[in-house]
């Protein structure tokens, strides 16, 4: 399997080479020259959670000896590090055929552990395949989870540094003190003021910057990414829907090849682009809800086919998606058209902050996806009803999903059996949610964590109870413009 860029489809990688790359030097994004047909499901519904990761993502890694990515997958996948499941990514049954995919129970409980616990255990083998023996700098842009699941994915690997940027006043209180209070020597976190597409275009700029590359490989270093963009972050999401087919099949909640709708909560794309991906595997899913909150830059290019980041940006509810350049996209549009046109709109969306799609994308997008958004008044509703009424505590971005997905049944009478992405824990947005249920909030975050559980009847998450009373490491704050310089300050250069 090789992977070309959505920007030049000369670009040749392998496997390993794409992912300690993380971003092609023009500014693309990898991508499989094709996808593999998934084995029979029905075979899949027997297997364990790590047992499918192996077959879905084998055909992807080829270049991986199969010893090495299943020691990879298993360490993962342990059920030590997801609160002592086998099962990392389980079903939580609501009424009329909706089932939360909860994606949570990760070491900094948010979907992007299903990921970074995989990340940087595939990095280290490929610098082993196709490195070059220099170190490892990954850049990370964050508004709120990729952060913290990175910061303890690669929390002392050998031979890697890791600098994390995320929005100062963008994320929630409990998911900033994961960072600040982040154990490891080889990590560096820096608040910026300005917010997520601010650090990720900074970072992505960084990656394209062929003076800096020179710099970097002069001090034995080489840039990566541990966001989406990434492709070795980014194939790890497609299992934990397969996953979650077999799960229903196994428990002979759906007939074999019947369809199931997804709905996921998102801001760049790449969760569910996953889904999407697994579709194209030959997984029966119906159609694709994509669900967003006030910045709801997604929701229009699906309906409209013209992309506009040209608008006010919203600091919500849900903050992990408060984001107006939603990179995966990029993926997205290399799919649909051929891949020819994605450079030249890329280039109208870097000049003039918009693009329109031509109508066979836009034909394609209305066959495959639903968009819809969500105000914070509607997110702190759906948490409050999903609570009365299903006796289910949920977050502020699982609630944006299932308020759309509600009105996305209402709109077009589709009652198919529904996986919703349940992408974080309630107790990391601990004021939203006691907000929402008209509780009064404490002064300080425990209290309030406390107050839920007591609320709930739900225990909070041991890895979030830990996190009270530990120092903070990291408190300096930068102008967004100063993210180049800080790159380098953090590396002596």
């Amino acid at each position: 399997m090789n992977y070309c860029s959505t920007r030049d489809r000369q670009v040749g990688r392998t496997a390993a080479q794409a992912i300690l790359q993380g971003l092609s030097a023009e500014g693309g994004l990898f991508v499989p020259e094709e996808f593999p047909a998934l084995p029979p499901l029905d075979e899949l519904s027997r297997l364990s959670y790590t047992e499918r990761a192996l077959h879905v993502l084998g055909p992807f890694l080829t270049d991986f000896p199969a010893d090495q990515l299943r020691a990879c997958v298993r360490d993962a996948y342990a059920p030590e590090r997801f609160g002592g499941l086998d099962n990392p990514a389980p079903l939580a049954p609501l009424s009329g055929e909706r089932w939360l995919l909860e994606l949570w129970h990760g070491p900094t409980c948010a979907f992007k552990d299903m990921a970074l616990q995989l990340l940087p255990r595939l990095m280290t083998a490929a610098a082993g395949i196709a490195g070059d023996g220099r170190e490892i700098v990954i850049l990370t842009a964050t508004s709120g989870d990729t952060g913290k699941a990175a910061l303890e994915g690669f929390r002392d690997v050998p031979g890697v540094r890791l600098l994390v940027f995320y929005p100062r006043d963008g994320v929630s209180p409990m998911q900033k003190r994961q960072m600040v209070t982040q154990e490891g020597g080889n990590l560096s976190v820096c608040a910026i003021d300005g917010n997520f597409d601010h650090a990720q275009s900074a970072v992505k700029s960084i990656f394209s910057d062929p003076a800096l590359a020179a710099r970097l490989e002069q001090a034995g270093m080489r840039f990566s990414s541990a966001n989406s963009i990434n492709w070795g972050r980014l194939a790890p999401q497609i299992v934990y829907y397969v996953s979650a087919y077999c799960d229903l099949l196994a428990q002979g909640r759906i007939r074999p090849g019947q369809a199931v709708n997804v709905c996921v909560p998102t801001g760049n794309f790449g969760n569910l682009l996953a889904a999407f991906y697994a579709k194209k595997m030959g997984l029966p899913i119906g159609r694709l809800i994509c669900a967003s909150n006030r910045n709801r830059v997604l929701t229009d290019f699906l309906r409209t086919g013209v992309y506009d980041r040209n608008r006010d940006f919203f600091t919500t509810l849900s903050p992990s998606m408060d984001i107006l350049i939603s990179s995966n996209l990029e993926r997205l549009l290399w799919d649909l058209s051929g891949g020819e046109p994605v450079k030249d709109w890329y280039g109208q969306l870097a000049a003039e902050g918009r693009f329109q799609a031509d109508d066979s994308v836009r034909a394609r997008l209305a066959a495959e996806f639903y968009g819809g958004f969500c105000s914070d008044e509607d997110t702190c509703a759906a948490i409050r009803d999903t609570f009365r009424e299903e006796g289910y505590l949920c977050d502020p971005h699982t609630a944006v999903a299932l308020k759309v997905c509600r009105d996305y049944r209402e709109e077009t009478g589709d009652a198919a059996p529904v996986v919703i992405a349940s992408t974080a824990s309630p107790h990391k947005f601990v004021n939203s949610v006691l907000s929402a249920l008209g509780q009064p909030l404490p002064a300080d975050e425990y209290d309030g964590l406390r107050a839920l559980e007591a609320l709930s009847g739900q225990a909070a998450p041991a890895p979030l109870k830990a996190l009270e009373g530990k120092p903070v490491r990291f408190d300096s704050a930068i102008p967004r413009e100063g993210i180049r310089d800080q790159v380098l300050r953090a590396l002596g250069l």
